[in-house]
């Protein structure tokens, strides 16, 4: 009987549905929405038929999905009943039941070991569309395109939102490559870059092949010059050595610990009182390029609505009210508050607000937990560390970042990897099962051992 390991698609479905998400925005200009929807659904029902297949041997059960996410996506969904505008809540949360579910399936079908490998695939593919596809606008083209292949003549005359790239690669940038973000595309360039060093670390990938793509993950990071991206790098470099300190220190962990709250906290003083020197110092305006105004509105449309909120959407609908009104930037609606945080306080109150904040932490605990605790083999055996174990913690904190002045955490790509490490990092901590009844079990514990 053939193995289902065995099978072409389900070697290549993990990097498509990265691939998919990570350039959903590139995919869209290239097929339309149409097509974009068509293409998301055949990866859902093609893990579902995966998942069918591998649970002949493989027991699953809802035990390995964390309850706070099983929680939020349930208050989301019935905050449909009291949404302002509820047929738009149903289309964000079925696309949010959607992108869960690839997740969790990801994370049940694959080793930790597959889906690094996925995503740096995915992520080599990224970056060089994205340096190819700059230097064909920028060398053969020598003019802005807009998204859907829609050159541009009078470069002062279209909203900048409406750019797939605006033909400045040869002049350092900033680049949006087929991301069609250029603060998007640094982010994915950043975390190409610890996917990359980690499977140069690990032996994973041959020293030509890995400096190569770390030296591209490197070029495009600097050639995006987003200024939120070069915090997220600093952020993740303090975590990543933070991380290897209490890696070494297994025996008394305290001193990681006061040290790394004591860092944080003095680092969030000095950017709330420090925000216009250090926003001047990164070539940002005051308001962090008219955030402070996106927020304060957002805020106090949320107090209208303080508990339950205004009823769950993900990416706001900007025909629909309240958010065609709210706010515009160069001529076009706002489509996100350009806070995850804040975002899910508009859309689901402080009751909304509190459970992902306790999905997110807890997910944060654990992969931090797989970050420093050294890996065994059955309850005694010890094995050696290794780098990839320190992916997900160090991703977290670079989609940590980059929420607090972006929404993309809650959709798409940002929600994939998210949901992908909370339920793959709570079926690897589990409490097992009495003998007797982890038989079947076992192949899954095999998958998801370091």
């Amino acid at each position: 009987m053939r193995k289902i390991s065995d099978s072409i698609w389900f070697q290549i479905y993990p990097a498509l549905c990265f691939l998919h998400l990570i350039g959903s925005i590139g995919v869209r200009s290239l097929i339309g929405w149409g097509g974009f929807l068509v293409v998301s659904g055949a990866l859902v029902i093609g893990g579902v038929i995966l998942f069918n297949k591998a649970r002949q041997t493989k027991q699953f059960s809802w035990h390995f999905v964390p309850h706070s996410l099983l929680l939020f996506l349930a208050f989301a969904t019935v905050s449909i009943i009291w949404s302002a505008y509820r047929v738009e809540s149903l289309l964000g949360i079925t696309a949010q039941l959607a992108t869960s579910t690839v997740a969790v399936l990801l994370a049940f079908l694959f080793s930790w070991q597959q889906l690094v490998r996925a995503l740096a695939t995915s992520l080599r593919y990224i970056l060089m569309l994205s340096l190819l596809f700059e230097l064909y606008v920028a060398a053969i083209l020598h003019k802005p395109l807009l998204q859907g292949f829609v050159t541009v003549n009078d470069a002062t005359n279209p909203s900048e939102l409406l750019y797939w790239s605006r033909a400045l690669l040869f002049s350092g940038g900033p680049i949006q490559g087929v991301i069609a973000n250029s603060a998007l595309l640094g982010l994915f360039a950043l975390i190409a870059l610890v996917v990359f060093a980690a499977q140069l670390l690990d032996s994973e990938t041959s020293r030509c092949s890995g400096w190569f793509w770390i030296s591209t993950a490197a070029l495009v990071l600097l050639l995006t010059r987003s200024a939120t991206v070069w915090i997220a790098l600093l952020v993740v470099a303090a975590t990543a050595l933070f991380a290897l300190w209490a890696r070494r220190s297994a025996a008394n962990r305290t001193p990681v610990y006061i040290s790394g709250f004591a860092l944080l906290a003095t680092t969030t003083v000095a950017a709330l009182t420090l925000y216009e020197p250090v926003s001047k110092f990164l070539g940002k305006s005051p308001d962090f390029t008219g955030r402070f105004e996106i927020w304060h509105k957002v805020a106090m449309l949320a107090q209208e609505h303080p508990v339950l909120g205004l009823g769950w959407v993900s990416h706001w609908a900007p025909w629909a009210e309240p958010f065609a009104s709210l706010d515009t930037k160069v001529g076009l609606p706002v489509m996100h508050a350009h806070n995850a945080w804040l975002d899910v306080r508009l859309q689901l109150g402080w009751v909304g607000l509190v459970i992902f904040t306790v999905f997110v932490l807890g997910t944060v605990q654990r992969v931090w937990c797989l970050a420093v605790d050294q890996p065994r083999q059955g309850v005694t055996e010890r094995l050696p560390y290794r780098a990839y174990t320190m992916l997900p913690l160090l991703i977290m904190a670079a989609l940590l970042i980059q929420s607090l002045t972006e929404s993309r955490l809650l959709i798409e790509s940002g929600w994939l990897l998210l949901v992908l490490f909370a339920t793959k990092t709570t079926s690897h901590y589990r409490i097992p099962l009495p003998a007797q009844k982890s038989k079947k079990l076992m192949p899954y514990a095999t998958s998801v051992s370091h």
